[in-house]
C-alpha cells in the first residue's frame, strides 16, 4: 500500500514539473492551467515547494529564472491548494506571528486599494503628491519582508525546504527595488507620467501576488514546520526588526516555561572561561562583546551563523533566527555569489582580510571580514566587523583631557 502511495505521489511531482517546466519553455499561462486541471482536483502546499525545491536541486531552474515567472507559477495553483484550513486557524489568535503577519496583508492591501489606485486614473500635481505619500508609506513594506526573511525563513532552511524561500527572497528584493525607484521618479522635476504610473501598476500587481503566495503557500508551510517554541522566537524577536505601518495592538498571550537550554545557560554564567591571557565569567564575556562600538558575528568553518553581538547600536538586523543559519542563506540571492567567494577565499589562504564601505542612512559604515584560524592556521570560521566610523573620520586636532558631562 505504502509503495502504491510513494507512486502517486512521485507521479504528481513529475507532471507538476512538467506543467511547470512548460511554462519556462513558452506555453501559456491558459494552458499550463488547462493541463493542471485536466491531472488535479488540487495540490498542498508541501508538493509545490518539492516540486521547486527538485527543479533546483536537478539543476533543470535556476532561482533567477523561477523567480521570473513566480507570479504565473502562483496563478497556475490559485484555487486549488488543499490546504489552507490550517493557516485560517492561526490567524484567530491575537498577536499570534501568523496573525499579525495576516493583518498587514490586510493592511498593504488597503493602502493599495485606498491610497495608490484611485490616483492611478487621475492626472495632475495633486494626484502624484499622493502617490507620493502612500509610497512613503508603501516602503515600509520592507518590515514586513524582513521579519519573513529573518524569522521565518531559517527554520524552513534547517528542515531542507530552501528553494521558496530563495526565490520568494529575490522577489521580495526585485519589490523593493521598485518601491526605491518609483519614489526617486515622483520626487523628480522632469519625470514621464504615464511611465511612472505603469511602473506602479506592475509594483502593486507584484505585491498582490505576493501576497497570495504568503497566505496560500508560505503560511501553510510554516504551520506545518514551526513548532512553538520557534513561533515564540519570531514573536520576540519581531519588534528588533519593525512593523508594517503599525505595532500589533495585542500581545500573544503564551507560557515561556524555563527549558532545558535556559537552566544549561544559567549554569554556565556561574562559571568561568579561560582565555590564551586571563579568565572571564560568561556574564563579563558576553557583556564584554556587546558593550563594543561595533557589531561582530562569527560564521564556522562550514558557513553556518554560530554568534554575534547584541550591542545598543545595531546597523543591520541580527535576529536570534540567523543562529545556526547557513550564511548563503542570510544574504539576498543576488549578493550571495560575492560571500561565497570572502569565505572561499579565507579557507583556501588566498586571502585573510577583506574590507567593504558604504554610505546608509548617514552613516559611514565600515565593514571588515576576517578569517579565523587557530595556531597551526587551520581555517576556524569567518568573522564579520561592522561599525560605523562616521565619527572617527571627522575627528581632527587632539583631546587629552576627560570630558566634563
Amino acid at each position: 500500500m505504502s509503495e502504491f502511495i510513494n507512486n502517486v505521489s512521485i507521479k504528481r511531482q513529475e507532471k507538476l514539473k512538467e506543467i511547470i517546466m512548460g511554462l519556462h519553455e513558452g506555453k501559456t499561462l491558459e494552458e499550463a492551467k488547462a493541463m493542471f486541471k485536466e491531472h488535479f482536483e488540487d495540490v498542498t502546499t508541501q508538493e509545490i515547494s518539492q516540486m521547486e525545491q527538485s527543479l533546483m536541486k536537478e539543476g533543470t531552474i535556476g532561482v533567477s529564472e523561477i523567480q521570473k515567472l513566480c507570479d504565473v507559477h502562483a496563478a497556475v495553483f490559485e484555487g486549488s491548494i488543499s490546504d489552507i484550513h490550517s493557516f485560517s486557524d492561526h490567524t484567530k489568535i491575537p498577536g499570534h506571528p501568523v496573525q499579525v503577519f495576516h493583518e498587514e496583508n490586510r493592511r498593504i492591501e488597503r493602502l493599495i486599494q485606498e491610497e495608490i489606485e484611485p490616483y492611478l486614473s487621475q492626472s495632475g500635481k495633486t494626484a502624484e503628491l499622493m502617490l507620493r505619500v502612500a509610497y512613503d508609506r508603501l516602503k515600509e513594506i520592507h518590515n514586513h519582508y524582513a521579519r519573513k526573511e529573518y524569522l521565518m525563513f531559517p527554520k524552513l532552511e534547517k528542515d531542507g525546504i530552501t528553494a521558496p524561500p530563495k526565490v520568494m527572497w529575490g522577489v521580495d528584493d526585485e519589490i523593493r527595488a521598485e518601491i526605491k525607484e518609483i519614489i526617486a521618479l515622483l520626487g523628480s522635476i522632469d519625470h514621464d507620467e504615464l511611465e511612472v504610473k505603469n511602473k506602479i501598476k506592475s509594483n502593486v500587481e507584484r505585491i498582490k501576488d505576493m501576497i497570495f503566495k504568503e497566505d496560500n503557500i508560505l503560511m501553510p508551510l510554516l504551520l506545518e514546520h514551526l513548532g512553538f517554541f520557534d513561533w515564540v522566537i519570531v514573536d520576540s524577536s519581531s519588534d528588533e526588526i519593525g512593523w508594517f505601518l503599525e505595532k500589533p495592538t495585542h500581545a500573544w498571550k503564551q507560557e515561556k516555561p524555563v527549558g532545558e537550554e535556559e537552566l544549561k545557560k544559567e549554569e554556565q554564567e556561574e562559571g568561568t572561561i579561560p582565555f590564551d591571557a586571563g579568565t572571564l565569567s560568561f556574564l563579563e564575556a558576553n557583556q564584554i562583546f556587546n558593550t563594543l562600538p561595533l557589531d561582530m558575528t562569527f560564521v564556522d568553518k562550514d558557513g553556518h551563523v554560530k554568534y554575534f553581538t547584541q550591542g545598543k547600536e545595531r546597523i543591520f538586523d541580527r535576529p536570534k533566527t540567523i543562529i545556526g543559519r547557513h550564511v548563503s542563506m542570510c544574504h539576498p540571492p543576488q549578493s550571495v555569489h560575492v560571500v561565497d567567494e570572502i569565505i572561499e577565499s579565507f579557507r583556501s589562504g588566498k586571502k585573510d582580510q577583506e574590507d567593504f564601505w558604504i554610505n546608509m542612512k548617514g552613516m559611514f559604515v565600515l565593514i571588515r571580514y576576517y578569517a579565523v584560524r587557530d595556531k597551526e592556521g587551520n581555517f576556524l570560521g569567518t568573522l564579520e566587523i561592522t561599525q560605523d566610523v562616521k565619527g572617527i573620520r571627522e575627528l581632527t586636532g587632539e583631546k587629552r583631557l576627560v570630558s566634563k558631562d
